[in-house]
Formats: C-alpha cells, sequence, structure tokens
C-alpha cells in the first residue's frame, strides 16, 4: 500500500500552502471580478428594462399625440368643408339673387323701350295722319282744330286694324 513516509507529508504540506496562496492571491480577486462583472450585467440588464419601459411610454405618448393631431385634422377638414359649402351656398344666393336684379332691370329696360316705341309710333301715326288729313281736307284748319281731328281720329280706329302693341 502506501507508505508514508515524509515526501508524501511534505506535498500535502506544499499544497496546502499553495491552495491557500492561490485562495488569497488569485481566487479572491477573480470572485471579487467576477461579482463585479455580475453587477455590471445586472446594472445593465436593469438599466435595458428602464430604457425599454422609457420608450414603451414614449411610444405610447407619441401615439397618443398623433391620434389627437388626427382627430385635429380631422376636425379642421370638416370645418374647412363646412365652410366651403356655407360659401357655395352664400355664392349661389348672391349669384342668384343677381340674376333676378339683371332679369328685373332688363324687364324694366324692355318696358321703357317699348313705351317709347309705342310714343314713337303714335307721333309718326299722327304725323301721317295729319299729312293725309292735310291731303284729303285741303282746307286751312288751326294747328289746334288739326291736332284735335288727329285725336279724334286714333281714338276711334279700330284696334283690330291697327294691332294691340303688346305690353
Amino acid at each position: 500500500m502506501i507508505d508514508p513516509n515524509m515526501t508524501l507529508v511534505a506535498q500535502i504540506i506544499n499544497f496546502l500552502i499553495l491552495v491557500v496562496v492561490l485562495r488569497a492571491v488569485a481566487y479572491k480577486p477573480v470572485k471579487r471580478m467576477l461579482a463585479e462583472r455580475s453587477a455590471k450585467i445586472q446594472e445593465s440588464l436593469d438599466k435595458a428594462d428602464a430604457d425599454k419601459a422609457e420608450a414603451q411610454k414614449t411610444l405610447a405618448d407619441y401615439k397618443a399625440q398623433l391620434a389627437e393631431a388626427r382627430e385635429k385634422a380631422q376636425s379642421i377638414v370638416e370645418s374647412a368643408e363646412r365652410v366651403a359649402s356655407q360659401n357655395r351656398e352664400a355664392s349661389i344666393a348672391n349669384t342668384k339673387r343677381e340674376i333676378e336684379q339683371m332679369k328685373e332691370a332688363a324687364r324694366q329696360e324692355i318696358a321703357r323701350d317699348h313705351e317709347r316705341a309705342k310714343d314713337q309710333i303714335r307721333k309718326e301715326i299722327v304725323s301721317l295722319s295729319l299729312l293725309a288729313a292735310g291731303k284729303i281736307v285741303e282746307k286751312n284748319i288751326s294747328g289746334d282744330e288739326h291736332e284735335a281731328m288727329v285725336d279724334s281720329f286714333i281714338d276711334n280706329l279700330d284696334k283690330d286694324k291697327i294691332g294691340e302693341l303688346p305690353c
């Protein structure tokens, strides 16, 4: 079997001294370095979680702002459409009113022209009647008597023969 001699005891003592020295020199610094690294990793993970939560909060804020902006844009569009419709209706009403005014002015102008034409035709009839009466009668009648006779002639004319001027 194993023969215990001093070499074995010296090797065991050397091994124990090596373990104590390695523990003091290498194990504690490595353990401390691993703990620091683990702490840094945990800190990075916590920071990443915080950044993720903040990013989600910012995303939710942006979505809310976007929804609000869409609502505002929709209300602006609806308002613009409503104003455009009102303006269109007002424009149509103004145009209709102007057309009616133009029609009425045209009617009045036509009525004035009609009256002027009737007056002119009457004057021409009077003139022609005076000329015809002067040739037929061939006598000297004063101007007042002549006009009275023509007016009487015109009043007695049959409207069917001359024709009624439409108003």
